[in-house]
């Protein structure tokens, strides 16, 4: 299990195009998480370790398998709980955004899968 840092990261990477192949570089994530590039180049070196993303020295960061099905998990997790805050409850955008980023690092994968197929029952 990785720290919620550590999961905005690999969210980010994702939301920015990153993949198994295709690479995003550290001065785009430090942009888009508005954080210094030190604190990229210290996130990447533990999703590095962690086995989460493949990075040259100084060089772009790509995915590995696991980092991008992680990544796309947090993701995923945020657009439900945004989507279902907006739509069902009429939560306005800006707060719902916040609020799902908060709860998107909590839900285990089963109450997500259960809480997603709530949510499709709505047809929202």
């Amino acid at each position: 299990v990785l720290s919620e840092s550590s999961e905005d990261y690999l969210e980010a990477i994702v939301q920015l195009g990153g993949t198994v192949e295709q690479s995003v570089r550290s001065v785009d994530i430090a942009a888009h998480m508005e954080v210094s590039k030190a604190s990229v180049s210290k996130a990447m070196a533990s999703l590095k370790a962690a086995g989460m993303v493949e990075q040259p020295f100084y060089g772009a960061i790509t995915l590995t398998d696991q980092g991008f099905a992680y990544g796309s998990r947090v993701l995923a997790h945020h657009l439900l709980m945004r989507d279902f805050l907006e739509k069902a409850l009429g939560v306005d955008p800006e707060t719902a955004e916040r609020e799902a980023h908060l709860i998107e690092h909590d839900l285990s994968d089963d109450t997500y899968e259960k809480f997603a197929s709530y949510v499709e029952s709505l047809n929202l």
